[in-house]
This record gives structure tokens, C-alpha cells and sequence, in this order.
């Protein structure tokens, strides 16, 4: 694999749990994929490409990881849990969140959950349920930025990084990663969300579900954990 987006490539799709959030069905290989292509697409339409920055404020659901993959597919680089002011091209918050933060002139604001009761503010669901699932071939090198914030890394970072955690476990395709650390130190991100997509297994916010693995900042209930910062990268 040479980028993020090949985590979920068409051929990537199947029947085996992916992501399991809390109060949801969760998401298999197949609806995790389509669905991070219509992400893409639509934040397309909203200017993400290569170069800007998408900011998500990240909670144990599924659209945080969803906008995460839409963002790295076009090339453009993730903030997780940004400051309130952020030099980006689309945020994507909790609709009580969203009026929390602010972009520059032009910038996209979207929300997750409920709709805003701003109508000028997207509604996530309600519209990358609407797009084309169909994603087009969006090239770029792997040294490109997929995280910025404290700690920056790229494509080739992540990948990295999350095979070194995938060999180091022994994770195999049906395992699961609960991610009990925040989403805004890519250590967490490289093992709780690339490296169970990376060998077919699944990533775990649930925080009430036991995992076989966990990344974590805190005691958990996992028998095998790794803090962020056990992780190389």
C-alpha cells in the first residue's frame, strides 16, 4: 500500500466488520468503503484537494473516521480535535459543537448528528448519502501530509507505523483494535485505525466493548494495550 486510501479500495470490500461505534450496526469492508468514497466526493465539492486542511472534531462515532478517510483520499491533510480558530478548508464537528470554532472566509462548516440549526451549515449524513459512490483516481506521492497538528505525518508515516503495530500485535484479519486514546496524536490513529484496516480486522470506539487490542491513554480492559507513545512514528 503507498497511501491511506488504499485501505479502502474497491477490492478491500467484503462482509468482515470494519468499525464498531457505539448505538450503530457499525460498518462492514464494503459500507466502510463506499462510504469513505462518497465522503470524499463530497468534500470535493466543498474545495477539499491536495494542500488544505480539514479539521474534524472528533467523538466515538463513525463520521470522524469517515471524514478522516474522505479528506486523505482527495490528498489533503486531517487536524483531529483542532483550536477553535483554524486555518482550514472544512470542519467537521458535532452540530452543537460547530459554532464553537471558526474558519477563514470561505471556509465549509458541516455538522455530524443532528442537523445545524444554522442553514448555512451542511448536514453530514444528509449529504454524503446523496453522493456518487463511485470514487475517482485521485493521485499523489505517499510523502504527502495526511495529519497536521502537533506532531505532522504523512501517508507513508501512517502506513509505516501502523505495519510496525500490526507485526509487533501479530494482528490478523478478524482482530480487533479498540482506540481508547485521542484521535489527535497520529501514534493513536497509525494504531487504532491503520493497522487493524491494514490486515482485515476492525476498529473498536465502542468504549463499552472489550477488544482483542487496544491503544489507550489510560487502564483498560484489553489484555493487550499500547500507549500512543509505545508507538514509532
Amino acid at each position: 500500500m503507498d497511501t491511506l486510501g488504499d485501505l479502502v479500495a474497491r477490492e478491500r470490500r467484503s462482509d468482515d466488520p470494519a468499525l464498531s461505534v457505539p448505538n450503530s450496526r457499525g460498518y462492514d469492508y464494503h459500507r466502510l468503503c463506499t462510504t469513505a468514497w462518497k465522503t470524499g466526493n463530497f468534500f470535493r465539492h466543498l474545495g477539499v484537494r491536495e494542500g488544505v486542511t480539514v479539521a474534524i472534531h472528533a467523538t466515538p462515532a463513525a463520521q470522524p473516521i469517515l471524514g478522516f478517510f474522505g479528506a486523505v483520499l482527495l490528498g489533503a491533510s486531517v487536524r483531529f480535535d483542532p483550536p477553535t480558530e483554524i486555518d482550514g478548508r472544512v470542519l467537521l464537528a458535532p452540530a452543537e459543537s460547530v459554532a464553537d470554532y471558526e474558519l477563514p472566509p470561505g471556509g465549509q462548516y458541516v455538522a455530524y448528528g443532528d442537523p445545524a440549526p444554522d442553514p448555512t451549515v451542511s448536514h453530514f449524513e444528509t449529504d454524503v448519502w446523496s453522493e456518487n459512490p463511485v470514487f475517482p483516481e485521485t493521485p499523489f506521492p505517499p510523502e504527502t501530509l495526511a495529519l497536521s497538528g502537533e506532531r505532522d505525518a504523512t501517508h507513508a508515516d501512517l502506513l509505516d507505523a501502523g505495519n510496525a503495530v500490526a507485526s509487533d500485535w501479530g494482528l490478523e484479519s478478524g482482530d480487533s483494535v479498540a482506540v481508547r486514546a485521542p484521535l489527535a496524536d497520529p501514534r493513536t490513529v497509525a494504531a487504532g485505525i491503520v493497522a487493524p484496516l491494514l490486515v482485515g480486522g476492525e476498529i473498536v470506539l465502542d468504549a463499552d466493548r472489550t477488544a482483542d487490542f487496544a491503544v489507550a491513554d489510560a487502564a483498560a480492559p484489553e489484555s493487550s494495550v499500547l500507549t500512543p507513545g509505545e508507538v514509532s512514528l
